[in-house]
């Protein structure tokens, strides 16, 4: 599985990461210009869509209820302009979107569901804001699919390090079925960098004893994509540059922090 996956240009729709290639997660990119849609089906999965940049009108069509029609969806300017607005698509639906500003930037996140959560925008009050860590590992983190909405397997939100900042610090993992602490979540990170000539890192490694461990470095720059099916997966960005992700989870159980700190480096949160 190649776990870096680097930025396409001018594609109205990339396959990112296509179905099949996690277990749970996929993910697609999607660029219209105004007027353009993009129509699909749900079926036997749940669906997000991460509004970049532009306003999108989404148009949702259940099975059994009134379609919902969100029709000014989004509205930054770039993914370094505020927190996200997400819309969420259950399974057994018809969508459409539809670039209602000039051009429309977003990212559509699936997993394996039988939820029955009904369609639903999050935006505003919604959006949990959370200023982590201290020093040079403090950044801002966006909540906006959380554990209080009865989502299937999707939990979502973005973050954003300050120039020469790391977040997902300590290093964490979600990748054993350890209770309370841990639970298997596999997870997609999408890269932006401002300016976009810029770069990061992202540290990609498992514990000690795995039988299919690794231990890879990757650079990432503006638009990139990176899977987590496994391991710690601490990132920083350049000096100069902010550096933003999209961070989408999924796996088999469904609890935001169900993670492990790698014991090593746990101890900067008691400093």
């Amino acid at each position: 599985m190649e776990r870096l996956i680097k930025a396409k240009q001018n594609e109205t729709y990339q396959a990112v990461v296509p179905p099949g290639t996690l277990r749970f997660l996929d993910f697609a990119r999607l660029r219209l210009a105004k007027g353009k849609k993009h129509a699909a089906s749900s079926e036997g999965r749940e669906y997000l869509i991460d509004i970049f940049s532009g306003v999108a009108a989404v148009r949702v069509e259940p099975k059994s209820d009134p379609p919902r029609v969100f029709e000014r969806a989004g509205g930054r300017a770039d993914v370094f302009s505020g927190p996200p607005v997400m819309v969420y698509i259950p399974p057994q639906c018809k969508f459409e979107v539809t670039a209602v500003s000039d051009s429309l930037d977003a990212g559509i996140f699936s997993s394996q569901s039988d939820a029955t959560a009904p369609p639903t925008v999050f935006e505003g009050p919604a959006i949990v804001t959370n200023h982590a860590g201290r020093d040079n590992w403090q950044r801002t983190v966006y909540s906006a699919v959380t554990e209080s909405f009865p989502a299937g397997r999707l939990l979502s939100g973005e973050t954003l390090n300050p120039s020469g900042n790391w977040s997902s610090y300590p290093p964490h993992k979600h990748d054993r079925n350890n209770p309370p602490g841990e639970a298997v979540l596999e997870e997609i990170y999408f890269f932006r960098v401002k300016p976009a000539q810029g770069f990061g890192f992202i540290y990609t490694y498992t514990a000690p004893g795995d039988p299919d461990g690794f231990s890879n470095v990757f650079v990432v720059h503006d638009g990139d994509t990176v899977l987590l099916p496994k391991g710690y997966h601490p990132v920083v960005a350049a000096p100069g540059y902010a550096l933003h992700y999209t961070w989408t989870l999924a796996g088999e159980e469904r609890r935001y922090g169900a993670w492990a700190d790698d014991p090593q480096h746990a101890w900067v949160k008691g400093q």
